[in-house]
């Protein structure tokens, strides 16, 4: 009998201490996961303080006392740091997402994924931020690791501290070190190199994922594996560290420069998608600095041009490649993505960031852009004088994916782009009484064209006549009112005709304004460099030589 007591008590003992283990196994477990009906999430890996500054993405404000201190670590990283350092790093934030997007329910079975961060000298909390919001807002089951791609960073905390620091994360996160300040695109090909996850997904060292930016990404790329997929990228202010969402409706182009930039979406493109928004919008270029990409489709595909330095082209020559070669550039309107812009750099470049640019746009306009290249060449002519290098292997790489012309790009998949499909004429557009060419002084939309002494530099005195009687100057066209009366300007190309519409009669080498019959002529008080519109009388100031002329008699 006295045994039996014992040996209950002692059973007694055992269940609730085995009780007691399986309460704390199941906090934990709760503490480090949100499981739902749809995917697994890890946790968050600090605790949230709603009231904290930043929360919800609203602004950080520094009081007046510490203005001094934030001017001068804000050149640091060249963003606020005063504010980011007062964020936590796993802060709230809102959902930007359309209400469509929020009801879309995605596969179970999604690819993995490698995130890959390429950093230099990074601000911690900026990175660690980014890092945390990945771990927070991803599924488990599909994010596989975060690969830091250290390129040769100067800064103590990014040295061994950040290796513990990230050896105790709950998601696999690990540290490579470049031997030397390699740049983003070796970097990000040494971190694809080292990926074991199905889908590589590129993110920049600060960044603020927000939730179910995982899912749509990953799902698009699981229904076709040549979607090259990027999210919404939103703004976080540089100067106040506040979330602004960006509008679903740009998507990714260029000018004459090669310089990306955002447009409104074109409305064939809305027609597509029948004007619905959770629909994956066709890009014609990416930014380049967030996307996703199935890994074997990444090699196959071409990767990175090995020839390009640091940063700069790379975006547009995979934006060429992938839609010319049998792949689709693609905006997941569902996954948004918070990023800081930097109005400057504050980091150098071995050779200087201008040389670097050029060296890499001449590779790419020289090996995609067929007959085009010409363009990017004129405005830019320190680009042709540039050591493209060997560009051997990767017009094989064209040959063998059996990739299509600039042209098909151009009537495909970007007809709205500002270089025009065909044209009369790339060059100066010079008057013969004066010998004086048309300048736009750098100047932008709405002012007026210049008139002044011809330097043969390309750059600012280019200028095409299209077969659209538009002359264009990179996204600017000449612009004149109906009436004749006003000054010719320059505006944003429209492609409708109208008061861009001009004439070039080769006979008589005139340039007819079409709306008002009058010709473009020299200012009639020689002190200014302004042409203007007058009637045509055939004189020799209303004469106009256009260089490269490509007329057929």
């Amino acid at each position: 009998m006295f045994r039996r007591t014992i040996r209950w008590q002692h059973c007694k003992i055992i269940i609730a201490t085995s009780l007691v283990w399986f309460l704390i196994d199941v906090i934990l477990i709760m503490y480090y996961t949100d499981c739902s009906s749809s995917s697994c999430k890890p946790g968050g890996l600090l605790r949230y303080s709603a009231t904290g500054p930043g929360e919800n993405g609203i602004a950080v404000i520094i009081p007046d006392s510490k203005k001094d201190e934030m001017k001068d670590l804000f050149k640091v990283n060249q963003f606020n740091l005063m504010a980011s350092n007062m964020i936590a790093l796993n802060r709230t934030l809102k959902d930007h997402r359309i209400e469509g997007c929020k009801k879309k329910e995605y596969p179970h079975d999604l690819p993995t994924v490698s995130v890959i961060i390429v950093f230099h000298s990074e601000a911690t909390s900026t990175l660690m931020r980014t890092i945390h919001s990945v771990i927070n807002r991803s599924p488990h089951s599909s994010l596989k690791e975060i690969i830091l791609v250290d390129d040769y960073s100067e800064k103590e905390h990014l040295g061994k501290k950040l290796e513990r620091t990230v050896a105790e994360l709950p998601t696999s996160t690990r540290v490579l070190r470049m031997p030397k300040r390699s740049g983003l695109i070796r970097a990000r090909l040494t971190g694809a190199d080292e990926a074991l996850g199905d889908v590589l997904l590129f993110l920049d060292a600060h960044c603020e994922v927000t939730t179910g930016w995982m899912e749509p990404l990953l799902a698009r790329i699981k229904e076709d594996r040549k979607a090259v997929v990027c999210p919404i990228i939103d703004v976080i202010s540089d100067e106040t560290f506040e979330y602004v969402p960006a509008s679903d409706m740009t998507w990714g182009g260029f000018n004459w420069k090669l310089n990306f930039r955002w447009y409104p979406v074109a409305k064939r493109e809305n027609a597509r998608r029948h004007n619905d928004r959770t629909m994956p919008l066709r890009s014609p270029t990416m930014a380049g600095g967030l996307f996703a990409i199935e890994k074997n489709y990444f090699n196959e595909i071409g990767r990175y041009d090995p020839g390009m330095d640091i940063w700069g082209g790379e975006n547009l020559e995979m934006s060429f490649r992938v839609w010319m070669c049998g792949g689709s550039i693609e905006i997941i309107t569902c996954s948004r993505v918070g990023h800081v812009f930097r109005k400057t750099t504050p980091y150098t470049f071995p050779g200087g960031t201008g040389n670097i640019i050029n060296h890499n746009n001449a590779r790419l306009a020289a090996v995609w852009m067929d007959e085009w290249k010409d363009f990017y060449f004129k405005v830019n002519p320190g680009a042709r004088r540039m050591d493209a290098g060997d560009l051997t292997e990767r017009k094989e790489l064209r040959t063998k994916l059996q990739c299509k012309s600039f042209r098909w790009y151009l009537e495909n998949i970007y007809p709205e782009s500002m270089m025009p499909l065909d044209y009369y004429s790339l060059g100066e557009l010079r008057n013969n009484a004066t010998a004086k060419c048309l300048d736009t002084y750098g100047r932008k939309s709405g002012e007026n064209v210049a008139l002044v002494n011809c330097h043969g530099m390309g750059g600012n005195q280019v200028f095409s006549y299209t077969r659209n009687k538009q002359i264009m100057a990179d996204d600017n066209c000449l612009d004149a009112a109906a009436s004749g009366s006003g000054p010719v300007r320059l505006l944003r190309c429209h492609g409708q005709g109208g008061n861009q519409q001009w004439q070039y009669e080769q006979v008589s080498e005139t340039i007819k304004h079409v709306m008002s019959g009058k010709c473009l002529d020299k200012n009639p008080d020689d002190k200014k460099d302004e042409p203007t519109l007058q009637k045509c009388s055939g004189v020799k100031s209303q004469k106009w030589s256009l260089e490269n002329s490509k007329f057929t008699s």
